[in-house]
């Protein structure tokens, strides 16, 4: 192989990597996409497309706007994948019950400035999907760009949350100890800043790691991580770790905190989680909510992760599936587990998701939108007097619970920000908004 020949090699590996974590640095340098018409946007179109109008998996910016328009709908495409089947029965039938209003909702944006309805920030978050669920029924369904009743579209961070039900149903039914140290159960990783770490700080992201999720930073320790991730042959040269559960065992801890002291949103503990859950049933986390999700829910389309090159499920961030689908578990959630008499989940483990996390570990991680906030099992609870709580991903993906108004709100969108701090001044508010708006219906 040719000196020149590694380099181009070496470059597409490194794209890759990079691209495998999203990008959301990249993605919040630009914000062309805004009032662009993502439907007609043409990316992909003809066989083959025009080379200008073309994406690949190991373009440095094939999440970034304007390809991140198309992309979101698309991983299957452009890297490998393992399925998350949804069984042989057919799909339980939503019940629909449209209520024009909720459009016309109105509130004001935290912070001010003037009031926007519900259909307006639909638009302004730039969402490909919203679904808003009201006891059970559909109430409010639209889609846009790449998404419709039947595409599959990337959660992001969402799939943390997915995650961490899993973990919390795990301790729920006594086959994973989150008092148990992480070395008890997964001896590989003695050594890592893993190894002396509670299953439940994991789970609640307090753990001590010296390790930089800083996408601005290009020495940050999460670009080793994406490398590491990759499922393309690496470059000659390179011998590092070659999958998630390799890099997890190079996690130094900080030396300067203790687990437990502090809330610090690091993806890596999602994907400890996941080889913990692996470890403890001996299933991927995409065969175990196949089994015990995805297939008995009723869901519509078969689900998906992204994996590495080894086949393991990213399950800090690769999980894709259809707007309906992501509102049946959310209703699953919203109803402690149970769906239609047969106890899926155990409510045990969504209480203890809904009981929150520690508010002040929390607070020292700076979030000034999120005030007493907490993170408990990989979902953000907002301890309010609604008890909402949130699964959350970068780019504006959201399914949000609300207790006491009975609804479920699910958004997947493109947002050309990658961090949910640019959306949730429209977003929080609105689906406050259409909570009481609901509440006050016959």
């Amino acid at each position: 192989m040719t000196q020149r020949h590694r380099y181009a090699r070496a470059s597409l590996w490194q794209g890759a990597a990079l691209a495998l974590l999203c990008l959301p640095a990249m993605a919040q340098q630009a914000d062309t996409a805004a009032g662009q018409d993502r439907a007609q946007a043409g990316w992909m179109q003809g066989f083959p497309p025009p080379e200008n109008r073309t994406i690949r998996f190991t373009d440095d910016d094939y999440f970034a706007p304007p390809k991140m328009g198309w992309t979101v709908c698309h991983f299957r495409e452009l890297m490998p994948t393992a399925g998350v089947d949804n069984g042989t029965d057919c799909a339980r039938k939503l019940p629909k019950k449209l209520d024009e209003g909720i459009g016309e909702v109105s509130f004001t944006p935290t912070g001010g400035g003037e009031s926007m309805t519900f259909d307006e920030a639909f638009t302004v978050n730039h969402s490909d999907g919203v679904l808003v669920m009201h006891k059970g029924e559909v109430v409010y369904e639209r889609y846009a760009g790449c998404l419709d009743e039947n595409t599959l579209h990337g959660v992001m961070s969402v799939t943390k949350s997915i995650t961490g039900l899993i973990g919390e149903t795990l301790i729920a039914e006594g086959k994973l100890d989150d008092s148990a140290e992480v070395s008890e159960i997964i001896p590989e990783l003695e050594g890592s800043a893993f190894g002396d770490a509670t299953v439940r700080q994991v789970m609640d992201m307090t753990t001590a790691l010296d390790y930089s999720e800083d996408y601005s930073d290009p020495d940050a320790d999460v670009w080793t991580y994406a490398k590491a991730g990759s499922p393309l042959p690496p470059p000659d040269d390179y011998d590092g770790p070659r999958s998630y559960f390799a890099f997890l065992e190079t996690v130094d801890k900080d030396a300067n905190q203790a687990h437990g002291d502090a809330f610090g949103y690091r993806t890596v503990n999602a994907d400890a989680l996941g080889w913990l859950i692996a470890r403890s049933t001996g299933q991927s986390v995409a065969d175990w909510l196949a089994e015990r999700v995805w297939s008995t829910l009723g869901t519509e389309r078969e689900a998906f992760y992204t994996v590495d090159s080894i086949g393991t499920p990213f399950a800090g961030g690769g999980f894709n599936a259809t707007l309906r689908d992501l509102g049946r578990l959310g209703q699953l959630v919203l109803n402690d587990g149970e769906l239609d008499g047969e106890q899926i989940i155990p409510a045990a483990a969504i209480d203890n998701i809904r009981q929150g996390g520690d508010q002040k570990a929390f607070a020292k991680a700076g979030y000034e939108g999120l005030p007493d906030w907490s993170y408990r099992g990989m979902w953000w609870v907002s301890h309010d007097d609604h008890g909402a709580f949130s699964a959350r991903g970068v780019h504006g993906q959201t399914i949000w619970i609300d207790p006491k108004a009975e609804m479920v709100i699910v958004r997947l969108a493109s947002h050309p920000k990658a961090a949910n701090a640019a959306s949730d001044p429209t977003s929080l508010p609105a689906y406050r908004a259409v909570s009481e708006y609901l509440m006050d219906q016959p």
